[in-house]
């Protein structure tokens, strides 16, 4: 995790929020290349789940909502996580993740059953603060993650506001697609069955979140959300379990035995049946969930439908079947999913001159740079040949151009931040219009046409 952390803000991915003012807790910033790995990532996955497919469609929808869709949700009443704090140390603490070093495994149960075992590991000495190592512990208590605040009118501290004027920011992505089902119907002639996909941020006021970009305060999902009548729902979820696992293997490149799907034993109260699909953190040390894949039912529609007072069903054009469509969920973070490639791909590597180097095998079709062009020696002639390859290559892909230091601290800086292929140009460039590409993972050397070095990238690529 140190590692990672250091390379991140060393190299320019990741960046503590606000750092010259202390920092934000559980809040970071993309840096040039993290920010160019998340958008790889991103384009890659509304590739597959839009632009490659028929049936589904996409949606950009606010992250302010009517407040009244956050209760029609059940996020007011319901959206909450079980804290302890330490009453010498002020420490708070995640209940549920305290009892998970115990055993036990208390995912969506209430706040009395936590309290029961509490108090019986209270009694037995077991319980205390790991923080300061107090046993002097308050009783779980449910913390709201809705993240409120208002507009329009000049309202002073949060706590004095009234509840018509508390608006939040959203909790998740997939309520603005429900509230746009029926505009979707309306305006795209759309079939059952079909999908609504939609990149965004959300916002959790987490009561811990100390695992770099694992679990933060203002995060990024990626979701789809497909409407398909009853009988059909078992069919589709077998089948986007298997499309989304696929995902992971075909285009991220992560190996089949770092993921698992876990299924839920206890639900949410919406759910029919879920799974989380499951990465092995190195960083973590174990599996952690990056993605949801459930079944939600007619929950969303229903109720929205209830408070809005808005028909949200649909009518099939050929039996004029009436019904509510039921809805099947893949829902992914994409900060978890940036994590998770970087855990992979990182590695420390010994060579065989006795030297390391660090190295990002990220696949290349995520990797922030495609390629970087150097010249050998600060020559202007070398300069000046690397420059107009750097022009004609950067039309076609994202490429760096570098001068700075020795071939050798050039091949590692670049080696760091996961750029798949350096192209040199040295003196026999200027005499017979060839390059040396070398190759990050095995930095085997190739000569070729410096006419065909688009070509050769873009086949490996």
């Amino acid at each position: 995790m140190e590692d990672i952390i250091a390379l991140c803000k060393r190299r320019g991915f990741i960046y503590p929020s606000s750092e010259i003012y202390g920092g934000m807790a559980a809040v970071y910033d993309y840096g040039p290349y993290g920010v160019l790995l998340k958008n790889n990532i991103q384009d890659a996955w509304w590739k597959n789940m839009v632009q490659y497919r028929q049936d589904v469609i996409g949606l950009d929808s606010g992250i302010f909502m009517h407040p009244t869709t956050w209760k029609a949700s059940g996020h007011v009443e319901s959206f909450s996580d079980p804290q302890i704090d330490c009453r010498v140390c002020n420490n708070r603490i995640r209940a549920d993740h305290m009892l998970k070093k115990y055993g036990y495994d208390f995912d969506r149960v209430s706040v009395e059953e936590i309290n029961k075992t509490l108090s019986e590991l209270s009694a037995k000495g077991k319980l205390h603060c790991d923080k300061c190592g107090s046993t002097d512990m308050t009783e779980a208590r449910d913390f709201n993650l809705l993240v409120r605040t208002n507009f329009g009118s000049p309202v002073g501290a949060l706590k004095d506001m009234k509840e018509e004027d508390v608006v939040y920011a959203r909790g998740e992505t997939c309520q603005g697609i429900y509230l746009n089902f029926k505009n979707i119907l309306d305006s795209m002639r759309v079939k059952l069955p079909f999908g609504i996909a939609q990149v965004g941020k959300a916002f959790r006021n987490e009561i811990v979140a100390r695992q770099f970009i694992f679990r933060t305060r203002e995060f990024e999902q990626m979701e789809l959300q497909y409407f398909v009548h009853p009988r059909d729902m078992a069919q589709k979820f077998d089948y986007w379990i298997e499309e989304r696992m696929k995902w992971y293997f075909d285009v991220l490149c992560i190996s089949k035995e770092n993921l698992r799907l876990k299924k839920h034993d206890k639900l949410a109260h919406y759910a029919k049946s879920a799974y989380d699909i499951q990465y092995n953190f190195k960083s973590l040390n174990g599996f952690d969930e990056i993605e949801g894949v459930h079944q939600r039912g007619d929950w969303d529609l229903t109720r929205h439908s209830k408070f809005s007072g808005h028909e949200l069903d649909y009518t099939d054009p050929t039996t004029k079947e009436k019904f509510v469509p039921h809805i099947m969920e893949t829902s992914v973070g994409l900060n978890r999913l940036v994590f998770m490639v970087l855990d992979f791909a990182f590695k420390k590597e010994e060579l065989s001159n006795g030297k390391s180097r660090v190295v990002l095998q990220l696949p290349p079709s995520i990797a922030p740079i495609k390629a970087a062009v150097f010249p050998l020696q600060k020559d202007e002639k070398l300069a000046n040949a690397a420059k107009n390859i750097y022009t004609n290559l950067c039309k076609e892909f994202s490429v760096e151009y570098d001068d700075a230091g020795n071939i050798g601290k050039m091949y590692r800086r670049q080696d760091e931040i996961g750029t798949p292929f350096c192209l040199t140009i040295d003196y026999q460039s200027l005499e017979d219009n060839t390059i040396t590409i070398r190759e990050r993972d095995t930095m085997r050397q190739v000569r070729v046409a410096t006419s065909e070095s688009a070509s050769y990238i873009k086949d490996k690529l």
